[in-house]
């Protein structure tokens, strides 16, 4: 199981131009597919007068959820090229969108290729690359009296504890880091009053 991933610290520009044409390509990290469609609606709506809005992104630790759009350049010159600079430095949770002002001038498919692969990676390069931990969620259902098993278990661990119910039957969400599953299940399997179910 994976447990590390590579993602973007924060938000990065860059611009490449080409025979009057201009590209200006945003970098994002990104949580999820209703963040993207925010950041593209925001940037279509600050740069409604450029010509093309392109764009690539990655979502999950396991590489496999993405998406490429080419904004009415010709199909494979501009979201592909983007997506290429994504998967060269192996980075997910993240999201490329390259503007086009139009120079008069057209490039053919190989200068498109060139120019939103070239912008791509001008913002990714000015970008700071980190890894971060891939977790799982598990909720705790617990009685009253496991409390302080419980709530020893997670300092214990360093957890994190969300959505914290506390009654006569208990119950709170834990994200854990994939290597240390093991190790956590263990130590709660030793609470008897205690069930663990993996969210997600």
């Amino acid at each position: 199981m994976k447990d590390l991933y590579r993602t973007i610290e924060s938000h990065a520009k860059g611009q490449y131009k080409d025979k009057g044409s201009r590209f200006i390509a945003f970098a994002y990290p990104v949580e999820d597919e209703m963040e993207i469609r925010e950041r593209i609606g925001e940037l279509k709506k600050e740069y409604h007068d450029a010509r093309h809005h392109c764009f690539a992104w990655r979502l999950g630790p396991d590489l496999e959820r993405y998406r490429v759009n080419d904004d009415g350049e010709p199909s494979g010159s501009a979201g592909k090229p983007i997506f290429g600079q994504i998967q060269s430095r192996e980075l997910t949770q993240v999201l490329v969108v390259v503007i086009r002002y139009f120079g008069g001038t057209l490039l053919g498919v190989g200068g498109l290729i060139n120019a939103y692969r070239s912008a791509t990676a001008a913002a990714l390069d000015k970008a700071e690359i980190i890894e971060k931990k891939v977790e799982t969620p598990f909720l705790l259902e617990f009685g009253y009296n496991d409390m302080n098993a419980v709530m020893k278990v997670i300092k214990d661990l360093n957890l994190r504890p969300e959505n914290q119910q506390f009654d006569l039957e208990c119950s709170l969400t834990i994200h854990v880091w994939n290597r240390l599953i093991p190790g956590v299940r263990d130590r709660l399997s030793k609470i008897g009053g205690c069930r663990v179910t993996q969210e997600g």
